[in-house]
């Protein structure tokens, strides 16, 4: 399309009284340029397009929000299905009878999950000897967390959420009024149940610090 914006002209009437009885109105305008083209933007691992930030949350979305399901420490984690970066189906009871550290991050590719993902490849070493299992969890389909993966050398499982049901499922908040995918982690025991919930945004590497300083007390 050749119009790549829209202009809004606002009026604002300014009422001056003079010595004698009467009113000038004096009529200013002022032209406003909204770009309508879409745009694409990263903010901490969130794609987001102009038209996610730019709408108005309605308050059904909000009331969503807040009644949505939530995983809590002490609850059996629930169950769930979801293909790997192979396209191979992996269901989360596989690994019942070990730890489990299981990480929801927003997207692959962006700074603050790339930063994660190393890191958590980095102290991998010390995951295993904690008999930890590390899971990876993002809306990305297979293609995109093996190439993602394959690039950064990621020893670890990362499973493909496409709809992000189990993201909903599980109760992931996300930050900015949902507007940005939630980053937290949570560590099962290995009967299974939630002993640890971690929520950072914007320091992604304190998951690993976290999640290690609790399986190393625990």
């Amino acid at each position: 399309m050749a119009a790549c914006s829209s202009s809004f002209t606002f009026c604002n009437r300014n009422t001056f009284h003079s010595p004698v009885p009467q009113r000038k109105t004096l009529v200013t305008k002022t032209q406003f340029s909204v770009p309508t083209k879409s745009s694409e933007s990263n903010f901490f691992g969130s794609r987001l397009s102009h038209s996610s930030y730019l709408s108005p949350l309605s308050s059904s979305s909000l009331k969503c929000s807040i009644f949505a399901k939530q995983v809590n420490k002490g609850q059996a984690a629930p169950d769930f299905t979801l293909k790997d970066q192979n396209g191979k189906p992996v269901s989360l009871k596989k690994y019942k009878g070990k730890p489990v550290v299981l990480y929801f991050y927003p997207a692959d590719e962006t700074p603050g999950c790339t930063k994660q993902a190393c890191a958590f490849r980095d102290s991998y070493e010390k995951f295993k000897k904690a008999g930890a299992e590390v899971i990876g969890i993002s809306g990305d389909d297979s293609a995109s967390h093996k190439a993602f993966a394959s690039k950064y050398k990621l020893p670890y499982i990362l499973l493909s959420d496409e709809g992000n049901k189990v993201r909903k499922d599980w109760g992931v908040p996300g930050d900015l009024f949902g507007a940005l995918p939630g980053r937290q982690t949570y560590v099962l025991d290995k009967n299974g149940v939630v002993q640890l919930i971690y929520n950072n945004q914007f320091q992604p590497e304190k998951h690993i610090d976290e999640t290690l300083k609790f399986l190393k007390a625990a």
